[in-house]
């Protein structure tokens, strides 16, 4: 069967743009949600405190949770939801906190089965960071082993980041390597401010200053 030069153009105008304009339309609109969910994140972590926080963060976890549900194939957003989480756990305490730190761990390796690397690789650092502060068997999921493995696997991916950095400098200070946490909280220190976040980098710089402050504390006993 002949099929027309006419009938080809269609076929060709009529379906290629449409495509490439709704994944645009996607990105853009994901984009919009990880900014919302950063800033918000932000505020209720380094802002609010006690009651005004819980509720920040409860708001945040719902609104996370409508997110990957109607947006469930966008990686970052699958990270912005376990990083909500994993804050609000920390930040609720008690025996509550397990639950948020398990869905946490379920949001992030979401995250990292769509793509690993999205957000610098963030769901690592993330992941790793939990690994870590969780307790282990039978309580909970937490094994240092992997926690290592996940957070090399970020500083891989973001050698020069203030998150990979300072996490990995946070676990290395628990493994009392003080030498080495030192080095990669300098990174931190050192590392380029986000656009856009100057309010989660004000705070992180302040937890990084804490820190490299024991580490060489430790360093000199």
């Amino acid at each position: 069967m002949k099929i027309s030069i006419m009938t080809l153009l269609s076929f060709i105008f009529f379906s290629m743009p449409v495509f490439s304009q709704s994944t645009g339309n996607a990105q853009k609109d994901a984009s919009t949600t990880i900014s919302d969910l950063q800033s918000r994140w932000a505020i209720a972590n380094y802002e609010l405190k006690d009651k005004k926080q819980l509720t920040a963060f409860q708001q945040l976890v719902a609104d996370a949770e409508m997110a990957t549900s109607t947006q469930a194939n966008e990686a970052g957003i699958w990270v912005w939801s376990g990083i909500i989480k994993s804050t609000f756990a920390g930040v609720k305490g008690g025996l509550g906190a397990l639950k948020y730190a398990k869905a946490a761990k379920a949001d992030l390796d979401q995250a990292i089965s769509i793509d690993g690397k999205a957000l610098q690789g963030s769901a690592y650092t993330s992941l790793g960071t939990l690994y870590y502060q969780v307790p282990g068997w039978p309580i909970g999921f937490g094994d240092d082993e992997k926690a290592e493995t996940l957070l090399k696997k970020a500083m891989a991916i973001n050698p020069d980041g203030i998150d990979s950095n300072y996490f990995y400098a946070q676990y290395l200070l628990g493994e009392k390597q003080y030498r080495k946490a030192e080095q990669h909280l300098v990174k931190a220190q050192n590392a380029k401010p986000r656009p856009k976040r100057p309010l989660a980098d004000k705070g992180r710089q302040e937890e990084i200053a804490v820190l490299l402050a024991e580490a060489q504390k430790k360093m000199a006993l």
